[in-house]
């Protein structure tokens, strides 16, 4: 199968899914000085938000198998946009961190459920074009991630105590797609006989995933204390600086769409090294600017340079997989999962400690190692 596809309607409402999550994403993350503001909290404190969602992604790893096997890939997708929405509107009503941790939790669940089934059912139906489709939907996700960083960051600065109210707006188009996108045919889906996918995976499928877990952790971390550290080198307001992170996210929305375009005539794995280098750069960029229109350009390369890591990584550990795709994501779904609990508490830990400029020092760092496991371990690729 060529690196080619059609967009159909099948393409179109997962990856409507994939938008209604980030746009969640993408007001959460950077809007963690906000938080830190409403709840009186350290970055340490703070930082437990996304180690709760990382916590629910390693969770949704485990059962990813089980509920692909149990209901399908389609069903599994609607199961988890449920969830999440349930989280959502936990979040909102419920202001104090005891509850917003929990809150965290189901949202985070829900999230990686939706994002492990557009995977494995993207990767199932376009084979080798999943190269180009993934990151194209991951492309559209990232409007909700920009819709959902410019409308939380504005509420802040127009009504400071309301901002958690605009990430609501993602449950009246969760159900609105559902309504109209919804395929009732796969209701009809019967359980494989042979059971959920399992069995152990090589050797090096686990190497490949330490350079998984590296390059989630570097996009996480960004992502999460981007906005602290742009207020401690520019001085802007919380408020200023979440919005700032829009420039993130219009360079992954940029990356996703046409990254797969431009690069697709290039092996998976040269794809992947070049975006993470392109990462670095824009990374070393931001650490050393102390101007706010430097450091916009920085972040969009950097959005540029994570763009499709996480579909190109994903393929290369379901190549890795022995035609076992369901489990694949499940295992890289518990290494997300700890890259996302571990990486932005780290840093906020870190933080505390030393100052959010020395801590960001870990990001290069977790670059290079994603680089190099991929630049010592080829990857299989997809049979056409």
């Amino acid at each position: 199968m060529p690196k080619s596809f059609q967009r159909e309607r099948f393409f179109w409402v997962i990856a409507i899914q994939t938008a209604i999550v980030n746009f969640y994403i993408g007001g959460f993350g950077p809007a963690q000085s906000l938080l830190r503001t409403d709840q009186g909290t350290s970055l340490t404190i703070a930082g437990l938000h996304g180690t709760a969602m990382g916590i629910a992604s390693i969770v949704a790893g485990y059962a990813n198998p089980h509920l692909a096997h149990r209901f399908g890939r389609i069903r599994a997708g609607w199961i988890g946009l449920a969830i999440f929405s349930t989280g959502l509107i936990g979040f909102v009503i419920a202001p104090p961190v005891y509850l917003t941790l929990p809150a965290t939790l189901i949202t985070g669940f829900g999230t990686s459920v939706v994002y492990n089934s557009m995977f494995t059912s993207m990767s199932h139906r376009y084979g080798k074009a999943a190269e180009v489709a993934i990151p194209q939907a991951n492309a559209i996700a990232s409007i909700g991630f920009v819709a959902g960083t410019a409308l939380i960051g504005s509420i802040a600065i127009i009504f400071p105590n309301l901002w958690r109210i605009g990430l609501l707006l993602a449950i009246p188009v969760a159900v609105a797609l559902f309504l109209v996108g919804r395929d009732k045919s796969a209701d009809d889906y019967l359980p494989d006989e042979a059971g959920p996918q399992g069995g152990k995976l090589s050797r090096t499928f686990w190497i490949s995933w330490i350079g998984f877990v590296a390059c989630i952790s570097s996009e996480f971390a960004i992502s999460f204390w981007a906005a602290a550290l742009l207020k401690d080198r520019v001085g802007s307001s919380a408020a200023i600086s979440t919005v700032a992170i829009v420039a993130l996210g219009s360079g992954m929305g940029v990356g996703r769409w046409y990254s797969g375009l431009v690069l697709k005539r290039f092996a998976l794995d040269t794809q992947l090294l070049f975006v993470t280098a392109l990462q670095f750069l824009g990374f070393v960029a931001f650490w050393f600017s102390h101007s706010m229109a430097l450091s916009l350009v920085s972040l969009f390369t950097i959005g540029l340079g994570i763009s499709i890591q996480f579909a190109l990584a994903s393929i290369r550990l379901i190549g890795f997989s022995d035609a076992r795709p369901d489990l694949a994501i499940g295992r890289t779904s518990l290494g997300a999962g700890i890259a996302i609990a571990t990486a932005p508490f780290f840093l906020g830990v870190l933080g505390d400690s030393f100052g959010i400029s020395q801590a960001y020092i870990m990001v290069p760092v977790l670059i290079v190692i994603a680089f190099t496991i991929v630049k010592l371990v080829p990857s299989h690729p997809v049979k056409e």
